[in-house]
């Protein structure tokens, strides 16, 4: 086992430390040994809002969020991607943008609100090829994957 110099540092801790942080299972000599307990929830459940959808839609766009509104790109700086949308129908972060006019399909998922209008997105696929002005489409969802 390799000791750094930050571990010797951090190697007792008060009782209430652990506590906080977890059960003590494995604790050795007043060592820390915590199993950190982690619970996922997702922001409409933290929020009261379940996964409900909407029933007249079906989709999980946000109100007044249309799916399939156009921006256009903007930066291409790697596979990181800048597109601007038209006011009011920027797409929530981790929906799935696919970009027109290439010959394959480019997906790009958003990361950022920059502002402006402007989201930062990452691209799933190579960018060789990308300009600026080319159309983007909103899918409206996250990316997903057939099981």
């Amino acid at each position: 086992m390799i000791r750094t110099g930050l571990n010797r540092l951090a190697t007792k801790a008060p009782r209430s430390a652990t506590r906080l942080a977890g059960s003590r299972n494995g604790a050795r000599n007043g060592r820390i040994g915590v199993t950190p307990r982690v619970e996922v929830r997702s922001f409409a459940k933290a929020a009261g809002g379940g996964n409900k959808k909407s029933a007249s839609s079906g989709s999980s766009t946000a109100p007044g969020v249309k799916a399939g509104a156009t921006g256009q790109v903007t930066q291409v700086i790697g596979a990181v991607v800048d597109v601007s949308f038209p006011a009011g129908q920027l797409p929530e972060i981790n929906n799935a943008l696919e970009v027109q006019g290439t010959d394959y399909r480019l997906v790009l998922e958003v990361a950022l609100h920059i502002g402006e209008n402007t989201v930062r997105t990452i691209a799933m696929d190579g960018t060789d090829g990308l300009k600026r002005g080319q159309p983007v489409l909103d899918t409206g969802a996250p990316i997903t994957v057939p099981v």
